[in-house]
C-alpha cells in the first residue's frame, strides 16, 4: 500500500503507525489490553485497598465483606500518580462495589463513602462510568505467568482479583484478554487500510486492501477458537449461579432488587451525614470491548436499538425528540476515553463496507477488474467471519445463561410444587440468577419447545434477541447488493 496514500500521522509503516495509535489513543501492541501486565499493588498509602480485594473471595463467602468495608476510611485518589496505579484503583474499587452491592442475601442498595467517593473521582479521571466495566474486570486485570509475555497464550495469562476465587471466573475473564490481544495485532493494518480506502484521488491498491482484510479474517477466526475453549476450565452452572450474579450493573435490575438503582455517597456535610445521588449502570459485559467495535466500524456493521424491532426513525419537526441511542452506541461510555476517542476516529474515515459496495453498484456497467473481485469477495469472507463468531457467542451464552436458568427455573418449580419436608430452607438470594430463574419459571419452567426466556444481559439488554439481532445485522452487511 503506496505510503503517500495514508494519513501522515500513521507514519510509513505499520510498526510507526502502532506507535502513533499507543500514543494517541491508548491502542498498543496488544490492541485495548496495556503493552505491559497491569500493576499488582499501589502505593503503600492504599495498603488497605491491596489488603481486601486479595481477601474478596474469602470476606465474600464468610458474609464479612460488607461489615469490613464499612470500617473503611475514606481515601484520597492524590497519591494515584501514574495511568497504571489510577487502572489498578478502578479495578480494585470496581470489585468491591461490585461484592459490596451484590455480596448478601438481598442487593445493598447504598454503597460505603469509603467506596463511592474515590471510585467516582477515578472514574472521571479514566473517563468511565463507577462500576465494574469489561475494562475493570479483563482489560486491566490480569497477570502473564509466561515468560514470553504473549498475552494471545490463554494457558499463560490469569485473573489478578476474582470474587469468587475459582479457576472457573479467571478462565472466563482470560478467555476474553487472549482475545483481546489476538485482535490487537491487525489493527494497526486495518487503521491503515481504512485510511487509505478513504482517499478520493489516490488509485486505491486493492490487492493490498484484500490482503489486510484477509488478515482481519484470520485473526477473527483465531478469535473464534479462543472463545470455543471457554468449557475447558469454566463449568456453566458455577459460572450461572456464583460468578454472574456479580456482574450484573443497576440498569434495568428491578427483578433483581435494585429499583432505584444505587446510591453513591459523595460529599459529607457540616454533620458528618454523606449526600450523594442515585446511578443505574450498565453491569460489564463483552458488549463493552472495543475489539468487537473496531470489527464494525471497520466493516461498516450498522446496528439498531436492542431487541429484534428495528427503530423507527423520529417523525420529521423540531417538536419530536431524536431517536434514542442504540445499545452499541451507549457501551462506548463504558469504554476508556482514549478508546472511545480511537473509534470515533476511524468511524470518521468510512468503511471498507461502502468502497466495496460501490464497486458491487459500478460491475452493473462495467465489470471489475482481478483486485477488485478480490477485494469485495475478501470482505464479504470477513463479514460472513465476524457473523460467525457472533453465532459462537449465541451458542456460549445458551450453554452458560439460558440452560443454567431453565435447570434453575424447573429446580423451583419441582420445590415449590413439592411436598414440606419440614426442613426449613436456606434464605433465597436476590440476584441476577435467581431473578432469571424466576422469569424462566413464569415463561413455562424451561420445558423443551417453550420459547426462550426473555433474560437480562449483565449490562442491562434483553439478552438472546439482542444477539441474534447483532448477528444478523452483521451477516447483512454482507449483502452489498442489497
Amino acid at each position: 500500500m503506496s505510503p503517500h496514500a495514508l494519513s501522515p500521522s500513521l507514519g510509513k509503516t505499520v510498526d510507526e503507525t502502532a506507535a502513533y495509535l499507543s500514543t494517541k489513543f491508548a491502542v498498543t501492541s496488544n490492541g485495548f489490553l496495556p503493552k505491559e501486565a497491569p500493576l499488582k499493588e499501589l502505593p503503600s498509602y492504599y495498603a488497605s485497598w491491596d489488603a481486601i480485594i486479595r481477601r474478596l473471595p474469602q470476606l465474600l463467602r464468610t458474609g464479612a465483606l460488607r461489615e469490613k468495608a464499612r470500617e473503611f476510611e475514606v481515601l484520597s485518589t492524590d497519591e494515584l500518580k501514574t495511568e497504571a496505579q489510577w487502572r489498578r484503583a478502578y479495578v480494585i474499587l470496581g470489585f468491591l462495589a461490585q461484592a459490596y452491592v451484590w455480596g448478601g442475601c438481598q442487593p445493598a442498595e447504598v454503597l460505603p463513602a469509603a467506596i463511592s467517593v474515590p471510585f467516582l473521582r477515578v472514574s472521571a479521571h479514566l473517563e468511565l462510568p463507577p462500576v465494574l466495566t469489561y475494562a475493570a474486570s479483563n482489560l486491566w486485570n490480569f497477570t502473564c505467568t509466561g515468560s514470553t509475555g504473549d498475552f494471545t497464550n490463554v494457558d499463560a495469562v490469569q485473573s489478578m482479583h476474582t470474587f469468587t476465587g475459582t479457576e472457573d471466573e479467571s478462565w472466563f475473564f482470560m478467555i476474553s484478554v487472549a482475545m483481546e490481544a489476538q485482535a490487537g495485532r491487525a489493527i494497526p493494518a486495518m487503521t491503515r487500510a481504512l485510511e487509505a480506502a478513504a482517499k478520493q484521488k489516490t488509485p486505491r491498491d486493492y490487492a493490498a486492501l484484500a490482503r489486510a482484510l484477509d488478515e482481519l479474517t484470520a485473526s477473527i477466526e483465531k478469535v473464534g477458537r479462543l472463545l470455543e475453549r471457554m468449557h475447558e476450565r469454566c463449568d456453566p452452572d458455577v459460572f450461572y449461579h456464583r460468578i454472574r450474579p456479580f456482574l450484573a450493573g443497576s440498569k434495568n435490575m428491578e427483578a433483581a432488587g435494585l429499583p432505584r438503582g444505587v446510591l453513591y455517597p459523595e460529599h459529607q456535610q457540616d454533620d458528618g451525614k454523606w449526600t450523594g445521588a442515585w446511578h443505574q449502570w450498565r453491569g460489564g459485559s463483552n458488549g463493552q470491548s472495543s475489539m468487537i467495535q473496531f470489527f464494525d466500524v471497520v466493516l461498516g456493521v450498522e446496528h439498531t436499538n436492542e431487541g429484534n424491532s428495528r427503530a423507527s426513525p423520529p417523525p420529521e419537526g423540531e417538536n419530536h425528540p431524536a431517536a434514542p441511542r442504540s445499545y452499541h452506541d451507549e457501551v462506548r461510555d463504558y469504554m476508556p476515553g482514549p478508546h472511545r476517542r480511537f473509534l470515533v476516529h476511524v468511524s470518521q474515515q468510512g468503511s471498507l463496507r461502502a468502497l466495496a459496495q460501490k464497486l458491487q453498484q459500478q460491475s452493473g456497467t462495467s465489470s471489475l477488474d482481478e483486485e477488485q473481485r478480490r477485494f469485495c469477495d475478501a470482505y464479504v469472507r470477513a463479514t460472513e467471519t465476524l457473523g460467525t463468531l457472533r453465532n459462537k457467542h449465541i451458542q456460549i451464552v445458551t450453554r452458560y445463561i439460558v440452560l443454567p436458568a431453565k435447570r434453575a427455573a424447573r429446580a423451583m418449580l419441582e420445590k415449590t410444587n413439592g411436598e414440606d419436608d419440614g426442613v426449613q430452607a436456606a434464605p433465597q438470594r436476590q440476584n441476577l440468577a435467581t431473578s432469571s430463574a424466576m422469569k424462566s419459571s413464569q415463561d413455562g419452567g424451561g420445558g423443551g419447545a417453550a420459547e426462550e426466556p426473555e433474560l437480562r444481559g449483565t449490562g442491562g439488554t434483553t439478552l438472546i434477541p439482542f444477539l441474534k439481532q447483532s448477528r444478523d445485522e452483521t451477516f447483512e452487511a454482507g449483502y452489498l447488493r442489497a
